[in-house]
C-alpha cells in the first residue's frame, strides 16, 4: 500500500477540524459507515471479473519451486480458507470507489502510477511473487522470486528488494487484516543472501491489533525452511478509506 511511515503521522498531525488544532484520528470500526466489513474489503480489492493485467498469475520464468508451491497453495484456496490475492499495476486499481481521507489526496496522471514493485514489467526480470491470505487466522504467505534487475552483490538479491517485498507483503495482509494503510515502523534482520532467480516464501502474521495499530511479523525463508534470509516486524495504522460517490 501507500508508505509515507511517519510523514503521514506528522501530516495528520498537522491537520485539525479547527484551525491550528490536531487531526483526531477515526475510531476504527470492523464495519463503518461505507461498509468497510471483512466481505466488503475483499470484495473492493480482490476483483474477480475486471479486464486488468494480473500480475499474480504463473508465467514463463517462474522457477519450478515457485510454481509448485503455488498450485499447492491454490489448492488450499478450494478448502482450507486461503484467498489468492490479484496483484494489479496499482493500489487504485485494488481499491476502486474508495479514496484517501482529503488532507492526503494529492493530484497525479493515474496511468502513470504503478505500484513499486510492478515497476518491472518484463517477465522474470524484477518482482516475480503472488501473495495468498488467510482471513480469519490473520496470516499470508507471499511467493517471491526475484530477478536479474534487483541484484545486489553479484548473483545475488539486494537487501532493499526483499525489504520492499517484506514490506508490500505486510501492507497488504495489514490492510485486509483491518484497514492497516500506512507502513508506521518497519524493522529488518537480514540472516542470509537469496540468488536471483531462487525462491523465497514470506510468511507474514498479524499479531495483535491496538490502538489503531496493527502489528506484524514476517520470517522469510527458504522452501525447505533450511535457511532463514530476514526475519521483520512492521507497524501499521488503521485509517478507513472514503467512500467516493462519482464511482457510482
Amino acid at each position: 500500500m501507500i508508505r509515507r511511515g511517519f510523514q503521514v503521522a506528522a501530516r495528520l498531525g498537522h491537520h485539525g477540524t479547527l484551525p491550528g488544532g490536531p487531526y483526531i484520528l477515526p475510531t476504527f470500526s470492523p464495519a463503518s459507515a461505507f461498509g468497510s466489513s471483512m466481505d466488503s474489503l475483499f470484495s473492493r480489492f480482490c476483483q474477480e471479473k475486471t479486464d486488468l493485467k494480473n500480475y499474480a498469475l504463473p508465467n514463463a520464468s517462474w522457477c519450478p519451486g515457485m510454481l509448485n508451491l503455488y498450485h499447492e497453495f491454490l489448492e488450499k484456496t478450494k478448502a482450507y480458507g486461503w484467498i489468492r490475492l490479484p496483484s494489479f499495476k496499482s493500489n487504485r486499481n485494488h481499491i476502486q470507489g474508495l479514496e484517501l481521507p482529503l488532507v492526503l489526496t494529492v493530484s497525479s496522471d493515474k496511468s502513470d502510477c504503478h505500484i513499486f514493485t510492478r515497476c518491472i514489467e518484463t517477465e522474470g526480470q524484477g518482482y516475480e511473487y503472488v501473495i495468498f491470505f488467510h482471513p480469519s487466522k490473520k496470516k499470508s504467505v507471499c511467493l517471491f522470486q526475484p530477478g536479474p534487475y534487483l541484484e545486489g552483490p553479484p548473483g545475488f538479491a539486494h537487501g532493499g528488494s526483499l525489504a520492499a517485498m517484506i514490506d508490500e507483503t505486510f501492507s497488504k495482509t495489514a490492510y485486509l487484516a483491518g484497514e492497516g494503510l500506512f507502513t508506521l515502523n518497519l524493522n529488518i534482520r537480514f540472516k542470509n543472501l537469496i540468488c536471483v532467480g531462487s525462491l523465497a516464501v514470506l510468511n507474514v502474521d498479524v499479531e495483535k491489533v491496538e490502538d489503531q495499530k496493527l502489528y506484524t511479523s514476517c520470517v522469510a525463508q527458504s522452501t525447505d525452511q533450511q535457511t532463514v534470509y530476514a526475519k521483520a516486524s512492521g507497524t501499521f495504522l488503521q485509517l478507513q478509506l472514503e467512500e467516493d460517490s462519482s464511482q457510482y
